[in-house]
């Protein structure tokens, strides 16, 4: 998984989750009202929070299924290559290094 991605995934599943609560309060708040469009439209919206929800359950779980692979990947190539982990890392440091004397 891409370290860029996985932010924006993040606050994907957290706005879902906030549009989801922000629809159960409008839900909540038209219970008194009545009508049928508004019976049926109350419905209808109930069933897609249901649905709504199971779905960000599934593609929270996925995310963390996701990471949880990624991270034993990147555990496993590190175990298995120390030596090209520790040059990638001092090179990384070194350009790094190199960046931040220049700011000056």
């Amino acid at each position: 998984m891409n370290d860029n991605t996985t932010p924006v995934s993040d606050r994907l599943v957290q706005d879902l989750r906030v549009l989801v609560a922000d629809a159960e309060e409008l839900v909540k708040a038209t219970a008194a009202e009545t009508g049928e469009r508004i019976r049926t439209t109350r419905a209808r919206l109930e069933d897609h929070l249901r649905h709504a929800r199971a779905r960000l359950a599934e593609a929270e779980q996925a995310l963390i299924d996701k990471s949880k692979i990624a991270a034993a990947a990147t555990d496993r190539y590190a175990h298995e290559n120390p030596w090209k982990v520790a040059g990638i890392a001092a090179g990384l440091g070194l350009l790094l290094g190199l960046l931040l004397g220049r700011r000056d």
